[in-house]
């Protein structure tokens, strides 16, 4: 669906400030300012959108100097146009509200529908949906009111982008085929286009595909009538685009189709080279070599990606040369080339690095992860790597390719905690890694991989990095995954065995050979997607459970981890949590037990109920150097980190809330040991919601964390967590042997034998 420019999946790290491109005043005032709002609205008309960001603000930044507002109005609503086109969504709104503001105090209900429509739109865009609906309905009011037919239109396509972003499709096409009408009625042939194509993909959703073909004709026939822009460009791209993703719906017309396609996505470049566009030259080019790879013709696609490479690289636009490198790894190993197919990939994941996930993923906060957009980059270079491993006959050669593919599964792992927090928190830690390979000579890492075809498993044994390969791909996997998390929440039978011990003899079994002969007493599993999902204690051998045999740790990743021992000198404890019913959550009588029973062990600082609230916890962290802290009360984590939060008495506490009060630690000599939620629970299936589970003690600033994947009894929590310390307070074993020890407390009682009762409470990050 489109509206504007071209919106990138992913955005450049740094943030293109207006004031970064003023130039010295002497030579700004030699310029007016009309001069510079005609520069910027002619760049931003042939696509050169960091043109047109330089030109607009200077414009705006006379404009508010000689106290013109209403022309500055007229320079900051196009810089907001031209930020969205680079993906940089945030930055338009703060140049629209600066906009909203002036056109309040200098009046004018045009302005002010069009100002209202493009923060509708641009709040679309980072996925503030229930915003973007009251910044539009307010807009198309003030429209009809004054009769503008074509600001009414464009806001009647958003609309309809936002009820299809909402799955409400026959809302949306009604929604499109009223701006088409509108905007015929006014004369505007590229937003009529714009509103036919966006219909096309609506009534193709909708199960309507031989109408969507009719409104694809239309707009194509309309796009080739106007003359070269780049909105024409753009245009004509989203129909090549639309054509091939219509291809599916209607088989009898794949050929034509992807004729039609091919045409629109020629024509677009041919358009853009005119401009000079070189931005949205990539783009069709890229496009175009996409459409011939699934065609089979992979010579000419490669061709055409070289061009969409190039012409990327000359403009600077990593969001789209990531795109156009990976599709070149893909067509030279489909060319059998596999050494350039590596060199390719390697520099697609290299692109990536230099840009971070923003916000808004892509327009319209579409519900992707980054994994889900850009994790096949990452995973086809590691089967590529892996692949190549394997097919070495000098095992001297092997190490190098088994280490880079668990690197490059290491770069997504920090991507995907930078993408669920929504900051760069993972990178406060990324200064104090220490490789675990070389930590203990007793505990093994097992780094699972998941490939479409097999699951890799690299495990670093003390003797270096081995690699096991089990002939069971991630859909197999998953399903398995899936069937043990629901059973094992059923605690009143064993119909979680089968696929605890399935799962075992895919993960475990393989390796058993050398745990046993290396005298191995620890596992630390690097778990991904849907494993984070499961505690790994609950696997069976077919006579006892992993936890039985060796203490366990999960972390999110091996450079996500700052492997030291607990500091059991001087610890000072700060246990909180609520007993009674609050927020509309149950009780947790039992969270007096465990309060109590840290105050025996360490003599903790403790506030219950009315003493939980915000502030006070703030105060505590503030005033005192506490080496554990600890939460006995209810929370959540969600697959949106907004869905994620602790209760305390007065308010939930938000996990960037909790990342305020535990993060100061972040910046001492000595952070938070240990962090424990001893009743948090996440949804089954979610593995974001496990993700940010999984990276709660990096969020936080501490060195590890106890949680459980799902709520548990009261009762069991209590006398879990009490042994757990208990242990703790041993110097001579480890975090990860004292949570085993309380586990196999309680799975000794045979009132809660099953593991529903024991295995949901994990130990995150540092075992030591």
């Amino acid at each position: 669906m489109t509206r504007k420019p071209l919106h990138a999946l992913v955005c450049s790290c740094l943030v293109v400030l207006a004031l970064s491109f003023a130039p010295p005043a002497g030579a700004a005032d030699a310029v007016p300012p009309d001069k510079h709002l005609e520069q910027g609205l002619k760049a931003l008309e042939r696509g050169a959108f960091d043109d047109a960001v330089v030109s607009l603000s200077e414009a705006a930044r006379l404009y508010e100097r000689s106290r013109q507002p209403t022309a500055q109005v007229a320079a900051l609503m196009p810089l907001a146009r031209a930020y969205a086109a680079l993906g940089q969504y945030r930055q338009a709104i703060k140049t629209l509200e600066a906009a909203l503001e002036l056109t309040k105090k200098s009046g004018g209900r045009g302005r002010m529908a069009a100002v209202l429509a493009d923060l509708g739109n641009a709040h679309i865009a980072i996925g503030s949906w229930p915003a973007a609906e009251g910044y539009l309905t307010n807009s198309l009011s003030l429209a009809r009111r004054l009769g503008d037919s074509a600001l009414a239109a464009a806001i009647l396509n958003d609309l309809g982008n936002l009820s299809a972003m909402n799955k409400k499709y026959p809302e949306a096409i009604a929604a499109y085929r009223e701006s088409i009408v509108l905007a015929k009625r006014a004369g505007h042939r590229p937003l009529t286009a714009r509103a036919l194509t966006n219909a096309a993909g609506a009534l193709r959703v909708n199960g309507e595909p031989q109408e969507a073909e009719t409104s694809l004709d239309a707009a194509f026939d309309l796009l080739r009538q106007l003359d070269p822009s780049h909105d024409t460009a753009f245009g004509l791209t989203t129909v090549g685009l639309a054509y091939r993703d219509l291809r599916p719906a209607l088989p009898s017309s794949s050929a034509r189709l992807s004729l039609r396609g091919s045409d629109a996505l020629n024509q677009a470049a041919a358009v853009a080279e005119t401009l000079g566009d070189r931005r949205t030259a990539s783009y069709a080019w890229g496009y175009l070599g996409g459409l011939y790879e699934d065609e089979g013709r992979y010579a000419e696609a490669l061709q055409l990606t070289r061009k969409a490479i190039f012409a990327a690289q000359q403009v600077n636009a990593p969001e789209s040369l990531y795109r156009w490198q990976w599709q070149a790894g893909r067509l030279l190993k489909k060319l059998g080339t596999v050494d350039d197919a590596l060199a390719a990939y390697r520099r697609a994941v290299l692109t990536l690095q230099s840009i971070r996930p923003e916000l808004s993923a892509t327009y319209g906060g579409l519900q992707t992860s980054f994994r889900e957009s850009v994790g096949p980059v990452y995973f086809e270079l590691v089967d590529l790597l892996l692949q190549r491993a394997a097919s070495l006959p000098n095992r001297d050669q092997v190490g190098a390719y088994l280490v880079e593919a668990r690197e490059a599964v290491e770069l997504l792992k920090a991507a995907e905690l930078r993408d669920y927090f929504r900051d760069d928190c993972v990178d406060t830690l990324l200064s104090k890694t220490t490789s675990l390979d070389v930590v203990s000579r007793t505990a093994v890492v097992v780094y699972p991989i998941l490939l479409p075809d097999r699951t890799e498993l690299l495990v670093s044994l003390p003797t270096g990095l081995k690699r096991f390969s089990v002939p069971v791909g991630a859909a197999a996997l998953t399903r398995e995954v899936r069937e043990l998390r629901r059973k094992l929440e059923k605690r009143t039978t064993r119909e979680y065995l089968p696929h605890a011990q399935r799962l075992y003899e895919w993960l475990v079994r393989p390796l058993e050979a050398d745990l046993t002969s290396l005298r191995i007493d620890t596992l630390v599993f690097v778990p991904d997607g849907p494993l984070r999902t499961i505690p790994v204690g609950a696997l069976h051998d077919g006579k006892q459970f992993l936890v039985e045999k060796y203490a366990l740790a999960i972390t999110p990743g091996l450079s996500l981890t700052d492997p030291r021992p607990i500091n059991r000198q001087g610890l000072k404890v700060l246990a909180v949590g609520v007993t009674e019913p609050v927020q509309g959550f149950p009780p947790l009588p039992n969270v007096s037990v465990e309060l109590d029973a840290l105050r025996s062990l360490f003599g903790s600082t403790n506030l219950l109920n009315q003493d939980f609230v915000v502030s006070r916890l703030e105060k505590e962290l503030k005033d005192e150097r506490f080496t554990i802290v600890h939460v006995a009360s209810h929370g959540h984590f969600g697959g949106d980190v907004r869905d994620t939060f602790l209760l305390a008495f007065d308010d939930k506490l938000t996990i960037d809330r909790l990342d305020q009060l535990v993060g100061v630690f972040k910046f001492r000599d000595d952070p938070l040991d240990l962090l424990t939620l001893s009743a948090c629970d996440t949804a089954a299936g979610d593995d974001r919601a496990a993700l940010g589970l999984a990276g709660v003690a990096v969020k936080a600033g501490a060195r590890s964390a106890v949680a459980t994947l799902w709520d548990i009894n009261d009762r069991v929590s209590a006398d879990l967590v009490a042994e757990f310390y208990r242990e703790l307070g041993n110097p001579s074993i480890s975090r990860a042997s004292a949570l085993r020890r309380a586990q196999m407390k309680i799975l000794a009682d045979p009132r809660y034998e099953h593991p529903g009762f024991w295995s949901p409470f994990l130990l995150i990050n540092n075992w030591l």
